[in-house]
Order: structure tokens, then sequence, then C-alpha cells
């Protein structure tokens, strides 16, 4: 079966067709390393890891090239050196090898390729410079501005007309621009700033020409994924395709976005209370497979939303699952997950797939799986607090007696139904049907009877205090 993705340029559904026969690139936009990443960051790291990992199983890891760079010129960066006191070198070697370790310890695995942005610069001027012969780019005062109206096809990735951008939202006009929504290709940099010399004069990259360079010196004019979260459609990613393809590469094939973050219910915010850092969470106890769980329990189109129910839901899961698995030898994963993977990264359906190999005893099948998903097997770097709850759990959940444990609810239900009907007194049933649900157990009633599966978040344990 072929894989098929969500191409946000077409709006639309399409099978991956490798460039190159056998073998897959991918771009994925990487962070500014000025400080700790926040889970929101976080969830672009999972989604794409896992796109990753089922490429590498499809075509093979030597046939497979994931690039993600770091941004590691900013003005973010420069405010906090100066604030601090510190080279801006220093900071970003701390905190990108902060990025590393926190997204190691949820179980992302490192691209390929890790540019970094300053050794690029070079290439950066060197495309600019095309630009500005080609008529797409004009120097003034120190800047390079790209003329974004001689681009005809520029908001088609976001869907949206210049026209309109520049009607709907206030935009900064320098007195150096010709039009509004041009945006900076190169800027100039003060003696307190990070600069390089270029034809004209000593400055710096704007942040968008960064991954045109980088994309193209890495994997050529034409590669086959573009990944980032949805907040970078627009400007960021629409601007990299009009100076990518105005400088004549063919850039993208597939262009791929993750939806965003909320954290129970609620936008992410400082001022709210209900910003984290995934270091927050690991420093609170919370195991890195856990965070991972969270994360690829909700389709990556769709808004996730970071809950303590969740969090908890998960742990149990897993800790079910690795004493399941402890003592298990590797099998093969089944077809219907790996199908579920294929069907643009339907890791939710995946899951529940993996519940059901819980439910009927199949260790070896629900290893391999988690193993493909990102999640180590218990003697392999698993962490050290998930560890301990699988080795603390003397009486652990049997597993195998899901299904019986089920199948009396079912016949539970089934008999509360039947007197609902007679009675039109329903609160019985719907107290027992919420009860389920909340326990992790997807209830359907139709004309035929009455079924019980485990969901996504299901853990036999739960069903324990309502017998």
């Amino acid at each position: 079966m072929t894989i098929t993705l969500y191409n946000t340029a077409t709006r639309s559904k399409q099978p991956l067709e490798p460039i190159e026969d056998g073998k897959v690139s991918m771009y994925v936009c990487g962070p500014t390393v000025y400080d700790r990443a926040h889970i929101g960051n976080a969830r672009a790291v999972v989604v794409f890891d896992m796109l990753y990992r089922l490429l590498r199983h499809e075509y093979g890891a030597e046939s497979v090239t994931y690039v993600r760079n770091f941004t590691d010129v900013d003005d973010k960066i420069n405010a906090r050196a100066a604030e601090e006191g510190r080279p801006i070198s220093e900071i970003t070697e701390e905190t990108t090898q902060w990025f590393l370790d926190d997204m190691a310890a949820i179980g992302a695995l490192e691209p390929n390729e890790m540019p970094r942005a300053t050794a690029y610069v070079p290439h950066m001027v060197k495309m600019i410079e095309g630009l500005i012969e080609k008529g797409h780019a004009y120097a003034a005062e120190g800047h390079v501005l790209f003329k974004v109206r001689s681009y005809a096809d520029y908001g088609k990735l976001s869907g949206r007309s210049v026209d309109d951008m520049i009607a709907g939202a206030r935009v900064e006009v320098a007195p150096y621009k010709e039009d509004p929504m041009d945006f900076v290709l190169w800027k100039p940099s003060d003696a307190d700033t990070p600069g390089w010399d270029s034809p004209w004069g000593r400055g710096r990259p704007g942040w968008h020409i960064e991954c045109s360079a980088m994309a193209y010196e890495l994997l050529g004019e034409r590669f086959d994924i573009h990944g980032g979260g949805n907040d970078l459609t627009f400007p960021h990613h629409e601007n990299e395709i009009a100076q990518s393809k105005c400088a004549g590469h063919d850039f993208a094939n597939i262009w791929m976005h993750n939806e965003m973050l909320q954290v129970e219910g609620k936008k992410m915010s400082k001022s709210l209370g209900n910003f984290f850092t995934v270091r927050d969470l690991l420093d609170q106890g919370v195991p890195g497979e856990v965070i991972r769980f969270v994360m690829l329990s909700t389709h990556y189109r769709k808004p996730m939303d970071w809950t303590e129910q969740k969090r908890v839901e998960a742990e149990k899961t897993l800790v079910g699952w690795y004493w399941m698995t402890e003592d298990a030898a590797t099998g093969e994963v089944p077809a219907a997950l790996i199908d579920a993977l294929r069907s643009d990264l339907n890791v939710s359906k995946a899951l529940m797939e993996m519940h059901l190999m819980a439910k009927n005893g199949d260790a070896a099948g629900l290893l391999s799986s988690m193993t493909l998903l990102g999640f180590p097997a218990v003697n392999q770097n698993l962490s050290p607090s998930l560890l301990e709850k699988v080795q603390r759990t003397n009486a652990a959940p049997d597993m195998l007696d899901s299904n019986s444990d089920l199948q009396l609810f079912q016949k539970k239900l089934e008999s509360l139904r039947a007197d609902a009907l007679v009675s039109k007194d329903f609160s019985a049933l719907d107290d027992l049907k919420g009860k389920l649900g909340a326990a992790g157990v997807e209830v359907r009633m139709t004309k035929e009877g009455v079924t019980l599966s485990p969901g996504p978040f299901f853990a036999i344990e739960n069903l324990e205090v309502l017998k």
C-alpha cells in the first residue's frame, strides 16, 4: 500500500511518489535556539519524527534523508545575550543542546542533517544575489527586499491574496520598501549584533531565506516533503516558496503542517499560567514516553489538547503495555497498524490497533509496534520513573482478561437498555455509559445490539472501580 499524505498546497491527500525512486527527502523547519522548547514546539518534532520512522520502515533507513535546521541568528537570541551579558555563541550552543536532549527524552530520532543557519550565510548571500539579478529583489538602505508582486503565485499555499493581506492586516511599511508586502532578505547589523560582509554592507540574513538556502544546499532543487507547524504556513513557508521558485528551484512536492496545541482547552500562554516547556514536564516527573503518547494520540491535522487526564491515562496504558511486553520477543508489526500509518499518518488509529493487540494477548506484535512508534523496550533506556512503575506493578493488570471484563459490562448495558425501553427511564443506562467512556471504553449501541471496544486511552484497571 502506498503512503498517502495531506498536501497543504493542493488541499488534498495524495500518494507519496518519491522524486528519486526508492529514496525520500524531507525538510522540516527547526527551532530558533534562544530558550527551552515548549510543548507546542515538541508536537511538530514528534509528528515528523513519526513520519521519519514510517519512511525508514518503508524505504530503509539508508534511503531516507531528513533535514531539520537550527536558526542560530535571530534578534531574540541577540536580546537574550545582551540581557545576560553572555556571548551569542554560548547562548546558541547551550540552547541547541537543550533542544536535542529534551527531544531525545520524548523519543525523537536525530535527523540525518541538522544545519545551523550561521554556517550557510555565504549560500544565502549567493541566492539573494541571484534574486536581484532576476529582478525579484532589490537593495535599499543596506537592506535587500523580496518583491512579492514579482511572484504571481504568492499566497497560494496559505490561500490568501496580496491585496486582501494588505487590507486586512497592519503591515509595517518601512520607507525603503517599494511595496508594503515586500519582505527582508538581508538587513544591516550594528556593532553589537552578528554580521557578515556582503555586497550590501555588513549585515545578517532575514529569517525566511535561511531555509530556502539550506534546503537547496542539502536536498537540491527539488525534494519530496517540507514540514512544520501550521503557524509557519504564512508568512514563513509562503516566503520560502516565493524565494525558491524565483531562484529557479522547484522546491518541495508535498507540504505538511501539523495543527497547534492547547492546554486544558485553552491556547497556551504565559499570561494564562498554562505555558510550560518539555523540560518542565520532565522535571515534574512526567516520563518522556508519556509525553510522546499524548502527542501521538490526536491526529496531526487536528488541534491537540494537553490535559492532566490524558497524561494520567497515557501513563496507565503504557505501564500495562510495558508490563505485558517486558519479556516478549519482537514480532512483525501487524499490517493493520502499518496501513493506519500509511493513511496520512493516522497514529491515533494505530494506537487503537495496539490496544486490540494488548486485549488479544499479542505481546510480540505490541512490542514491535511500540518500537516503530518510538517507545523503547523496557531494557532500552526507558524513563526511570516509568520503569519503576512497571517493576512495582506486582499485581499488574491482567491485559488478557480485558475481553471477558468488557463482555461483562456489555451484558449489563444490554440489560439496562432493555429495562429502559420499557420504563422510559434511561438514567441508569446513561450513567454506566458515561462511566465506561471515562474509563476509556468506546460504547456503540445499534439495533443489532451493544458493542464495547477499548479506546485510545483504555486501561483494564480503569474497569475495576466499576465492578
